[in-house]
């Protein structure tokens, strides 16, 4: 009877204070052997780590001697449904990928004319120019269809920079009016120019020798330092006549060359990339050096093989891909280019492809239908 009190009386401690219903640690309790009479009873209070924290005594308190061992309390109700495994929640974050196109990068050639190649209007451009919005520049020809102007001013409502130019020395200097009219009509603010390119591939076409290039470079940035652009002022050539007339380089604030695998028949479009990068290294070498940007670059989606280089949408993809990556710590390499120019013809060095450059995942596929209207 005493050994079922005591127990008793042990098992209520533990659901006292010393030990709250709420608390799941496992703990011990002592029972305690009296050498007592029988008439008087003690109760030992413990708490969950077996430490005694208080003796209560009833009746009469005559001196005792107590044993003390530790006894294992009556297992507790099984926890697994009270306790969960994983009692808080698994704290999820999305670890967003590296997105190397986050922010502008890279430049993009356009040409603001119809399928039919005629100038389209400032809306147009304007509309075309917002889907070019995530590139860091806009790359332009020429000053015809008033569109260092026009293009100018649509880049300036969609934060990108504008890479100017004229196309061939027919008019110049005169040509480079246009030029500063733009930067004139926005009160004269030069800082919406990246750069600004005399002639593309004038030596590479024949229509210009180096020296006379080189004479037009020197000139114009005469003319623009004096209306108040401090850009840089460069003429663009292939990469093949800027490894041969490092003189082009020389003159220019930078080495701009158009540099495209798919013309190399030995290229595939995953390696156009680095067959770029390779070419800038060796234009930068024979010029001492000096910087070199490439100012265009991609793959046709569409038209004749050249060998091992094959235009197709899929391989686009591989070659945007590949430069991309290469050029990933130059922000400054122009993708070749915006749209499809359906208003160009081919000759017997384009495979059929000279219209279908145009790069497929700009974000919308080009209007064609409307263009063809």
């Amino acid at each position: 009877m005493r050994l079922k009190v005591n127990l008793l009386a042990l098992l209520l401690a533990y659901r006292s204070a010393a030990h709250p219903h709420d608390t799941f640690s496992v703990g011990h309790r002592r029972n305690a052997e009296h050498d007592v009479k029988p008439k008087e009873q003690v109760i030992v209070w413990v708490d969950h780590a077996g430490h005694t924290i208080g003796i209560e005594h009833k009746h009469q308190t005559p001196t005792a001697t107590f044993k003390s061992s530790p006894t294992e309390l009556p297992l507790l109700p099984n926890t697994d449904n009270i306790i969960p495994d994983n009692p808080l929640p698994k704290l999820t974050v999305e670890v967003p990928e590296l997105n190397t196109n986050r922010g502008p990068r890279f430049g993009i050639t356009y040409s603001p004319y119809t399928s039919h190649g005629t100038c389209k209007t400032f809306d147009q451009i304007n509309q075309d120019i917002e889907h070019l919005r995530h590139h860091a520049f806009i790359r332009i020809y020429g000053i015809d269809c008033d569109q260092t102007k026009l293009v100018t001013q649509a880049s300036r409502q969609h934060g990108l920079k504008v890479f100017a130019g004229v196309f061939d020395l027919h008019n110049f200097p005169d040509s480079l009016h246009y030029i500063r009219d733009a930067a004139t009509a926005a009160g004269g603010d030069w800082s919406i120019f990246h750069t600004i390119a005399i002639g593309n591939e004038l030596v590479n076409k024949g229509q210009n020798k180096p020296a006379d290039v080189v004479n037009a470079v020197n000139t114009a940035r005469g003319i623009l330092r004096g209306a108040g652009y401090q850009g840089p002022v460069v003429t663009v050539d292939t990469f093949s006549v800027m490894l041969q007339h490092p003189e082009l380089c020389a003159a220019s604030d930078y080495c701009a060359a158009n540099c495209h695998a798919f013309f190399d028949n030995n290229q595939l479009p995953e390696t156009a990339g680095e067959y770029a990068l390779d070419k800038a290294r060796r234009i930068s070498a024979a010029a001492g050096g000096k910087k070199t940007v490439i100012t265009e670059s991609g793959w046709p989606h569409a038209g004749q093989p050249n060998g091992r280089a094959v235009p197709s949408p899929e391989n686009q993809k591989k070659a945007i891909a590949s430069l991309r990556k290469a050029f990933a710590d130059d922000p400054d390499l122009v993708l070749f280019t915006a749209f499809d120019d359906l208003w160009k013809s081919d000759n017997q060095w384009t495979f059929g492809a000279e219209r279908f450059w145009g790069i497929q995942d700009m974000g919308r596929e080009r209007e064609r239908e409307q263009d063809r209207e």
